[in-house]
């Protein structure tokens, strides 16, 4: 915490910005509400420091706002961070405010909770649950493969997909995931077409029924080919997705609570996110290592002042 506050500080100071605030989560609440007092007192800009939890609620809370997010990744996951091409180290997060590559996207909306990068019912959401935070803590990343195999014996669901109000469309997928940005962690695009800021959401659904499908589906992602094998791909404004029963759900990698149904809305260009320059890139991570490079400076200012 005490190179975070040093990195932050010593980077915004050096540029000619004002002192920063620091408001601290806390269990009961993982940054909505010390978002929400930010802006009252006057924020423009709000650093959202932690995971995808912590992420999520800052966006929720900023989302409809004129004030800045901007990411510093920490934890074991931050989907949005990845999106945007940037590690874990805080200086490159604060060298991408500093330069000032603004962008406004758009944001999905569960019932009160916003998301930036993508929503999900059924094998991701299990994955998470699956994943243990002692193994997230040793391991990293590599603990959801585990949570993921633990995933794989869940049976196929049994769901309706509306889009827009249109017909039902009866699956027995694995999952449904419906994304606003197409990277997942390690830079892996699943959805290859999605744009942060067109006013739709992309639906997929993911129906593998064994190994061998499984591993189908993720050669073809990783190879970025068009069409993906037991993947559907949609796009819409609005989204439900009805299961028979209680399914795990997630929302930008944080679990919420299971259910049977999921509405999910876009809000067009709700959210004024700090990226990359250029910012009119529809790739939210474009020169993300060029950035990296640039902010050696704040980093090694830090580092002296230990």
């Amino acid at each position: 915490m005490d190179l975070l506050r040093r990195t932050v500080c010593g980077g915004l100071a050096d540029a000619g910005w004002p002192e920063p605030k620091f408001f601290e989560t806390t269990p009961e609440d993982a940054g909505r509400g010390q978002a929400t007092k930010a802006m009252e007192e006057g924020a423009e800009l709000i650093f959202a420091c932690g995971g995808d939890g912590t992420v999520m609620a800052v966006v929720t809370a900023l989302a409809d706002t004129d004030v800045a997010l901007c990411v510093l990744p920490a934890g074991t996951g931050n989907l949005l961070a990845a999106n945007l091409g940037l590690s874990t180290d805080a200086a490159t997060g604060v060298e991408v405010a500093l330069e000032g590559g603004r962008k406004r996207i758009d944001v999905g909306a569960v019932e009160d909770q916003c998301f930036a990068v993508m929503a999900g019912m059924g094998f991701d959401a299990e994955m998470l649950d699956s994943t243990s935070e002692t193994a997230k803590k040793r391991v990293g990343s590599l603990a959801y493969v585990a949570g993921g195999l633990k995933a794989l014996r869940r049976r196929p669901m049994r769901v309706r997909v509306v889009l827009d109000g249109g017909s039902p469309m009866p699956r027995r997928p694995r999952a449904v995931i419906v994304g606003n940005v197409g990277r997942l962690q390690g830079g892996l695009r699943l959805i290859e077409d999605a744009k942060p800021d067109d006013g739709k959401l992309d639906v997929v659904i993911l129906s593998p029924n064994s190994i061998g499908h499984w591993l189908q589906l993720g050669w073809a992602v990783i190879r970025r080919r068009k069409r993906v094998p037991r993947m559907e791909s949609f796009t819409a404004e609005r989204v439900e997705i009805q299961s028979n029963r209680a399914q795990p759900r997630q929302l930008d990698g944080d679990l919420i609570d299971p259910g049977k149904l999921m509405r999910v809305h876009v809000k067009p260009r709700a959210l004024l996110l700090c990226v990359p320059r250029p910012a009119s890139d529809p790739d939210l991570a474009y020169d993300a290592s060029a950035v990296e490079q640039n902010a050696e400076e704040v980093r090694a200012a830090a580092e002296e002042k230990k």
